[in-house]
């Protein structure tokens, strides 16, 4: 017997529980379709067991500085079950929690594999079954998996993917990670802390490729300190696999070059989850494995919407649910804004991290702006040297004209937590006057965007 709600959601993760969360709260009668995990990859699989992974490498890092504080520590060491386990645990937390919420909002949780025989039809093959739903409103936010390149393909035993990597069954000695994105980087900077001997390579110019230039330089020399080899405009052409071994092929300026690991990870992007679903059938325009929408998520066919990675970039879990919420606001007939792809944060959670908002200073000017740059350094800063943590640089990026400020890039000790006053300022459409005139609280490590403003325009105190 056939099921009818106003909203129908086909994934659970960051995207899709937000967009069935925020339809319910509207008054809407929503189901939501789940395959795997409630809370998705970012929080079973992704954001949320990577960070406290990364946690604990941090942790484990500032434990062999421990002189430096005036503390000591002997007999340093980690259990890797005992790391694993506990990004485990932190995932099943949020996995519970996720469910509850769903059940405080009384929306109709389904398990199970779902497709789109018709318009306005989902059919969802469970475990006790198929059920027949039917719904004016679909969302999709079905997310992404790794892509995966031929011969460069994951075994779980010497070539992972970030799953693999999340439960390690050993410690790698000699550690290959290919490409330098976030995920990549991330996975770098967790296992090379933890004593891996780590080579990244990167098919791009730069290791980042996507933060500006002068934010990867930093970055890079950083990585460098701590022991990374990092290899750019390089591309890994083969593995060999043997016993406990792979032979990289690496070619890097016409020459091809064989290097032994025990390890690799691959990280060279993503594929949206669009197979299987029916989309072709019903018309949807799906471009190199993402759906192709407009600025509200809609995908052109009535009543079909998509959001989060299977939307394309930028693939990130608070995007998906900023877009979750827009579509479910539209769909009760609200008149939401749009999200504004240039205004979304990323932020990668690396030693030290990275964090950016809007244009880099390359893109600024591409376009055609007249741009003045602010830059202040973490070592003028006090806050910055009171926690040991002198290495990193904040940059601003401005309109000369305007004073509106187009991007804002950072790397050191808590950017992740700092980009978000950049992201209100440009959100709320402030002027460099505006932030100039902000009185930040001293001893911060905020006190570096107020300079980097400063900066700009010659007017930096501590530099």
């Amino acid at each position: 017997m056939s099921k009818s709600f106003d909203m129908i959601v086909i994934g659970a993760g960051p995207g899709g529980y937000v967009a069935a969360i925020r339809g319910a709260q509207l008054g809407l009668k929503v189901a939501i379709v789940e395959r795997e995990h409630l809370g998705g990859i970012c929080l079973n699989w992704g954001c949320i067991p990577t960070k406290a992974m990364l946690r604990t490498s941090e942790v484990f890092h500032l434990m062999h500085r421990a002189k430096e504080f005036g503390l000591k520590a002997e007999g340093i060491g980690y259990d890797l079950d005992a790391v694993v386990k506990r990004s485990r645990a932190i995932a099943k937390q949020l996995n519970s929690g996720v469910g509850h919420l769903l059940k405080k909002n009384k929306v109709a949780v389904l398990m199970g594999e779902a497709t789109l025989p018709a318009k306005g039809k989902v059919s969802v093959k469970t475990e006790n079954g198929t059920e027949e739903l039917t719904s004016n409103n679909i969302v999709l936010a079905t997310g992404a998996r790794a892509r995966e390149l031929p011969g460069l393909e994951a075994d779980g035993d010497l070539v992972w993917t970030y799953k693999h990597a999340l439960v390690p069954k050993r410690m790698p000695k000699k550690l290959l990670v290919i490409g330098s994105g976030a995920i990549g980087i991330e996975f770098a900077s967790f296992y090379n802390a933890l004593g891996s001997e780590t080579t990244v390579v990167e098919v791009m110019d730069r290791i980042l490729p996507v933060e500006d230039a002068e934010i990867s330089t930093f970055a890079k020399k950083q990585f460098e300190k701590q022991g990374m080899t990092i290899r750019e405009k390089a591309m890994v052409k083969q593995l060999d696999r043997g016993k406990g071994k792979v032979t990289a092929h690496i070619e890097a300026a016409g020459k091809v070059t064989k290097e032994e690991f025990d390890t690799v990870i691959s990280a060279v992007g993503i594929v949206g989850n669009t197979e299987g679903l029916g989309l072709e059938a019903l018309g949807v325009n799906v471009d190199r494995t993402h759906v192709v929408t407009d600025v509200r998520c809609r995908t052109g066919v009535d009543g079909l919407y998509a959001i989060g990675d299977i939307a394309g970039a930028p693939w990130l879990a608070h995007k998906a649910s900023h877009e979750g919420v827009m579509v479910a606001e539209l769909i009760a007939g609200g008149h939401p804004h749009a999200v504004d792809a240039d205004s979304i944060a990323g932020c990668t959670y690396c030693l030290p991290q990275v964090a950016s908002v809007g244009l880099t200073e390359a893109q600024a000017k591409e376009q055609g702006y007249d741009v003045k740059v602010g830059r202040f350094p973490f070592i003028g800063n006090g806050k910055a040297i009171a926690l040991g943590e002198p290495e990193g640089l904040v940059k601003t990026v401005f309109d000369a004209k305007t004073g509106a400020l187009l991007g804002a890039h950072m790397v050191g000790a808590e950017v992740t937590e700092l980009i978000q006053g950049y992201v209100v300022g440009r959100q709320l459409e402030t002027t460099e006057e505006d932030l100039m005139q902000t009185v930040f609280p001293h001893p911060t490590l905020s006190e570096m965007m107020h300079e980097a403003v400063l900066d700009a325009w010659g007017r930096a105190i501590h530099y």
